[in-house]
């Protein structure tokens, strides 16, 4: 509801002082709009706003504001000297204040300035009088102020800076006087034709600078100004006020209740005036006046209708102006309702609604319909109004009422208003419960949303990490929304996010989806985990602390929640990433709950850090500790030792108090599970909660043979250590993750003729009770296709440096893709190529070599492994020539001795 106050004089008569006092028919709150009818002098007022029952105050008071009035009143009164509503700067102009009040203060009103502020600002007061500063330009209404609160009537005056003004009356002018405005230059006389406009219309042109009006009419009120070879004033209003009272019709109500009436008054301004009679009019005020109700005061009438009035006195009669019309209407006893379609108490923007007008007992009487409302959007004059998409404006109270369509001024009562709340687009609040998942234990997410009777239903999502984001995978049964605002999910047993969202209406209105909330599971799974270094859970600020991501995924990101930043938030926010490690940044104390999550959608466990400016820790581990494992807490220190006692706390309980400052558990049990926490010389750590799962016994899976003989099967075999009994086995193939071959759940070993990974895990009991699953067995089907290993050159033997290659070669291999794999007793492995080259053999390349080939685009079916080729790798052959060189001393003898 809104208040609204006007400003009056302080009934004590204090000089400097006034209040604020309800307007009449405001003082129990109106509509948001509120007119006043008959307001003659300036005034000030200010409004505030209340809501509830009992009132509550939402509002401060307003600022306030002003409704000028330049008619001019005994007391008290505003004159301008010079009388004119135009000056030049460095002019001398003094406003004084005129009536029977004292301590008079003169006040401005301009578009530059923010408060009102009065004479001292910007002008020197002297008694009633103010000299207005005139050294800079200025735009701004003027009014004075007596000490007890009375306002003048208000004057505009500018300030010009250029060369030519208009001086034209401050003041109003009364109709039938004479009235003069005139151009002034600044530094020059008029040698050429002065325009003046009305309106800008020009009404005189020629030499004169000045423009006279004889007997001034309501027609010569508008704005005026002046033009001179180029220059123009700026323009100026001049008010022409009418030369006669007008009389003021005021009814005590508007409504003629079923067999009453309402009384009417009219009056005349000033009330000191004596001798009038009014004269009464219903229908047009041109009609002959109701001569039985010729009255000097009130009269009540019964019947619907526009009604006017007008004094007269003297002989002949002087006759007022009329005043202005008041509609009466008469009620009939039908009763008016206003319904919302659909009938919720608060809508919400974007919702399609109706409001509709109903007459009780209307019978068949044709009706025309009224609506008031508080609403900036008034419903058109219809039964029914409906709103395809609401908004804000469409806010507050809606009331009709019916009129008789052939019979005028016969309608019923208004009706009791309905309140139309429209808000935002609502966001529910999404809860989980619990948020640290214990084995088998299902999970409860309500979805809180205002009002969730009033039509809503409810839809479930789960989050599923991508790389960039999140999307959102729809919880089963929830596609068409459920009635209810809570959703149980079983058999979680991993770190999960949730949301959701409320819909109602036909079509369907969604709200915002809820921001996500997490479960978290501190359990380790081997596709997906977070480990912490060190582990521990406590850290001292400027601590070195990573946290690192693990699991068959890629993609990884490091994420954490805390309850100082109300969101989750990616590693490169509060650390640094590298790779799949997150280095926290520990400059600062924080409490967070830690994960990862892969690209390919994965969530690994979760764990709660927390970073201490504090002088003590305790030391205890991050991730969950196995029941039956040993484990060590202990006491840190920021700087010092412990000198004398150190307290261990299990559950608020001192569990260990002597010189230790480790506390050692040999063997943990479930009973260990909890909050731990120590204390020395008065210091003490955070708590932290140390948790404890089962001895989960794992899995393991054993295969005859790792390849399946073309036409063949292996035999796969899945055991429990210790081995107890009642177990089952569960088959995966490909990711453990995926849905188990539920046509092998078996008790014993399967046979199994296709190729890929495989795994398994025992389950026993109701619900299942999973061991961990098995590591995995990689099992490779043969296809009938031949590997044989080349040697080129096709040299048994071979020596150190020579060029050598070795290529696998797949018979009948046609057009497939292949992938190759290498076999050798050799110190050097061939590369995983069909092709091995090997530029300068050394005696590690001696050897057996075999090679496979799988086929690329199936994975898992291959070759069996080829026949092997041995190679073998000698030192250089050693040459020995001999030359001998003989002296045939026979030959030498016969070339000596021989005569001619």
């Amino acid at each position: 509801m809104f208040f609204l106050y006007k400003r009056v004089s302080h009934p004590t008569g204090l000089l400097k002082s006034h209040r604020f006092k309800p307007l009449l028919g405001s003082s129990s709150g109106t509509e948001r709009d509120f007119i006043i009818h008959g307001q003659t002098h300036t005034a000030e007022f200010l409004c505030n706003a209340e809501r509830g029952d009992p009132g509550y105050w939402y509002s401060v008071h307003s600022s306030s504001k002003f409704a000028w009035s330049s008619d001019i009143h005994l007391s008290p009164s505003l004159t301008v000297s010079p009388d004119s509503a135009q000056h030049f700067t460095s002019d001398s102009v003094s406003l004084s204040c005129e009536g029977n009040s004292t301590e008079w203060t003169v006040r401005r009103s301009s578009p530059e300035e923010r408060y009102q502020f009065d004479c001292t600002w910007w002008g020197t007061l002297n008694g009633s009088t103010c000299n207005i500063n005139t050294d800079r330009t200025s735009d701004a209404v003027y009014w004075c102020e007596s000490g007890s609160g009375e306002l003048s009537n208000a004057v505009n005056i500018t300030i010009q800076g250029g060369d030519m003004i208009l001086l034209s009356p401050a003041r109003p002018v009364t109709e039938g006087h004479s009235v003069s405005l005139s151009c002034k230059s600044r530094n020059q006389t008029f040698d050429s034709i002065v325009f003046f406009y009305h309106n800008e219309k020009v009404i005189q042109s020629d030499i004169r600078w000045e423009l006279n009006i004889s007997a001034v009419s309501k027609s010569d009120e508008g704005f005026y100004k002046c033009q001179h070879s180029g220059r123009e004033s700026a323009q100026s209003w001049m008010s022409v006020q009418a030369n006669g009272p007008k009389a003021e019709l005021r009814a005590d109500y508007r409504d003629i209740l079923v067999g009453g009436s309402v009384n009417l008054t009219c009056s005349v301004n000033p009330s000191s005036s004596s001798g009038w009679k009014y004269f009464w009019y219903r229908g047009e005020k041109t009609s002959e006046p109701l001569t039985s109700q010729l009255s000097a005061g009130p009269i009540r009438v019964s019947e619907g209708g526009v009604y006017w009035c007008r004094g007269g006195r003297g002989e002949p009669v002087n006759y007022t102006e009329y005043s202005d019309s008041v509609t009466i209407n008469k009620i009939i006893p039908n009763k008016a309702v206003v319904t919302l379609q659909p009938n919720w108490t608060e809508v919400y923007v974007g919702e399609r609604i109706t409001l509709r007008c109903e007459i009780k007992d209307g019978g068949d009487t044709e009706w025309e319909y009224e609506w008031r409302t508080t609403s900036s959007e008034k419903p058109s004059d219809q039964n029914e109004h409906s709103i395809t998409s609401v908004t804000g404006s469409h806010s507050g109270d809606y009331r009709c009422k019916g009129r008789k369509k052939h019979t005028q001024h016969s309608s019923t009562h208004w009706s009791d208003p309905i309140k139309l709340t429209v808000s935002d687009k609502p966001q529910p609040v999404i809860t989980v419960s619990p948020s640290w998942l214990s084995a088998g234990a299902s999970v409860t997410l309500n979805c809180r949303v205002k009002d969730p009777s009033a039509g809503w239903r409810f839809y479930w999502y789960k989050m599923v990490p991508h790389p960039s984001d999140y999307r959102y995978e729809q919880l089963p049964g929830s596609s068409s929304g459920t009635e209810q605002d809570s959703y149980i999910v079983h058999g979680q047993t991993h770190t999960a996010g949730y949301r959701c969202r409320a819909g109602r209406g036909d079509p369907v209105y969604s709200s915002y989806s809820s921001y996500s909330k997490f479960v978290w599971s501190a359990d380790i799974h081997s596709s997906a985990s977070l480990t912490v270094s060190p582990d521990r859970d406590q850290k001292f600020t400027s601590d070195s602390v990573s946290l690192s991501c693990e699991g068959n995924s890629a993609g990884w990101r490091v994420m954490r929640f805390s309850t100082e930043d109300k969101y989750w938030s990616a590693c490169s926010t509060w650390g640094t990433m590298t790779g799949s490690t997150c280095n926290i940044n520990t400059d600062w104390p924080s409490d967070a709950v830690y994960w990862c999550e892969s690209g390919s959608g994965e969530f690994t466990n979760a764990v709660n850090i927390t970073v201490q400016d504090g002088d003590m820790i305790l030391l205890s581990p991050a991730r969950p500790v196995t029941e039956g494992d040993s484990v060590s807490l202990s006491c840190k220190l920021r700087s010092q030792t412990f000198d004398s006692i150190v307290f261990f706390y299990h559950n608020e309980k001192v569990i260990q108090n002597d010189s230790r400052w480790e506390l050692n558990i040999s063997a943990v049990s479930k009973s260990d599970e909890g909050f731990y926490k120590c204390q020395h010389s008065g210091r003490e750590s955070a708590q932290s909660w140390m948790s404890v799962q089962a001895n989960r016994p794992k899995a393991e899976l054993r295969a005859d043979d790792r390849d399946i003989p073309v036409g063949g099967s292996v035999t796969l075999t899945c055991s429990v250590n210790p081995s107890s009994s009642g177990w089952k086995y569960f088959w995966y193939k490909g990711e453990k993750t995926s849905e188990p071959l539920t046509s092998q759940l078996s008790a014993g070993p399967i046979r199994v003729s296709e190729g890929g990974v495989y795994w398994c895990r025992g389950g026993r009991g109701e619900p299942v009770n999973y061991t961990e699953y098995s590591d995995s067995v990689t099992i490779y089907k043969i296809i009938p296709n031949k590997a044989f290993v080349t040697l080129q050159p096709n040299w048994t033997e071979v020596y150190r440096g020579e060029r050598i290659t070795l290529r696998c070669e797949i018979k009948d291999g046609g057009d497939t893709e292949w992938e190759y794999e290498w076999r050798t007793t050799s110190s050097e492995k061939p590369s995983d190529e069909n092709e091995h080259s090997i530029t300068s053999v050394t005696g590690s390349h001696s050897g057996d070599y075999r090679c496979k080939g799988t086929k690329k685009h199936t994975q898992h079916s291959a070759t069996d492994w080829s026949d092997p080729i041995k190679l073998t790798v000698s030192d250089s052959k050693s040459h020995h020539i001999s030359f001998k060189v003989k002296i045939i001393q026979l030959i030498k003898a016969c070339f000596c001795s021989y005569h001619v």
